[in-house]
C-alpha cells in the first residue's frame, strides 16, 4: 500500500493548509499594524491637545503646518460668507443635516483657511432651502482645533458646483474661488450659536476592533495548524501503530 504521507491527497491537503495558514496569521498581523497606528494616532491627539493654542503669528510660524493636526488654535480674520458651503448628509447627535463651511481669511496674511463652523439641521420639505447662518462682519476671532480637510463621503461624477455639496476638495475649490486655501481646516469649537451646532463627536479610532479581530484571525490560523497536525500526522501513525488482532 502506498503510504499516507506519499500520496495525492496528503499534499493536497498540506498545500491547502499553508495558505489558510499564512493567510490568517498576515491578515492577524495586518490587524495589528492598523491597532499600532490608531493608537499612535490617539497618542499624537492627547499630546497636542496639552499644547496652548495657536494665535496667528504663531500658525504662520509652522514650518509644517501638517504638525499641528489636531492642536487648538485661536485665530483672527474676516469671514468669506460669499463662499460659504453646506456639505449634505452630515449626521450630529443622531440628526442629520448641513456642515456648514466657511473661509476666513487670516489678519496679517494673505492666507485664507477653511473652517468646519458646525451644523445645522436641512429642511426636508424644501431641499435646497439653505437654513439661516449668521456670519458676523468684520474681524472675528474663531477657536476651535487644526483640523484635517473635511471628511469626505461618496463621490458624485464630475465637480460639485453650488452652496449645497457632498464634498469639498481643496485644491478644486481654491481654484474655484481664487482663494489662497491652507491645506488645512480649522473644526470650530464652543458653545452653538449664529445658528449652529457644535457637538463634534469624539474620534472613536476602534482600536479594540482591531484586537478582537487579530485574535480572531490568530486563533483560525491556531485552528487549522492543530486540525492539520491532528489528521494529518497523528491519527495516521496511531492507525498504522495499532496493533491488528
Amino acid at each position: 500500500m502506498t503510504p499516507a504521507l506519499h500520496t495525492p491527497r496528503f499534499w493536497i491537503v498540506t498545500v491547502a493548509a499553508l495558505v489558510v495558514a499564512a493567510g490568517t496569521l498576515s491578515l492577524g498581523q495586518w490587524q495589528l499594524r492598523r491597532a499600532a497606528q490608531k493608537e499612535a494616532l490617539q497618542t499624537a491627539i492627547t499630546g497636542q491637545s496639552k499644547f496652548a493654542d495657536l494665535d496667528n503669528a504663531s500658525f504662520f510660524g509652522l514650518k509644517n503646518i501638517a504638525d499641528a493636526i489636531h492642536r487648538p488654535a485661536q485665530l483672527k480674520g474676516v469671514w468669506q460668507a460669499d463662499h460659504t458651503v453646506f456639505l449634505d448628509n452630515r449626521p450630529m447627535s443622531g440628526k442629520t443635516g448641513f456642515i456648514v463651511v466657511t473661509p476666513l481669511a487670516l489678519e496679517g496674511s494673505a492666507l485664507v483657511v477653511l473652517v468646519q463652523r458646525g451644523w445645522v439641521q436641512r429642511d426636508f420639505a424644501r431641499r435646497m432651502h439653505l437654513p439661516d447662518i449668521a456670519t458676523p462682519p468684520g474681524t472675528v476671532t474663531i477657536r476651535g482645533r487644526i483640523a484635517p480637510p473635511p471628511s469626505k463621503l461618496y463621490e458624485f461624477k464630475g465637480i460639485e458646483r453650488g452652496r449645497i455639496r457632498q464634498n469639498l476638495d481643496i485644491p478644486t475649490f481654491a481654484a474655484e474661488t481664487s482663494l489662497p486655501l491652507l491645506p488645512v481646516s480649522l473644526l470650530q469649537t464652543g458653545v452653538a450659536g449664529e445658528g449652529l451646532s457644535r457637538e463634534w463627536a469624539v474620534p472613536n479610532l476602534g482600536v479594540e476592533k482591531h484586537y478582537g479581530y487579530a485574535f480572531q484571525w490568530f486563533a483560525l490560523c491556531a485552528l487549522v495548524v492543530v486540525l492539520y497536525v491532528w489528521f494529518q500526522l497523528i491519527h495516521p501513525l496511531r492507525l498504522k501503530n495499532r496493533v491488528v488482532p
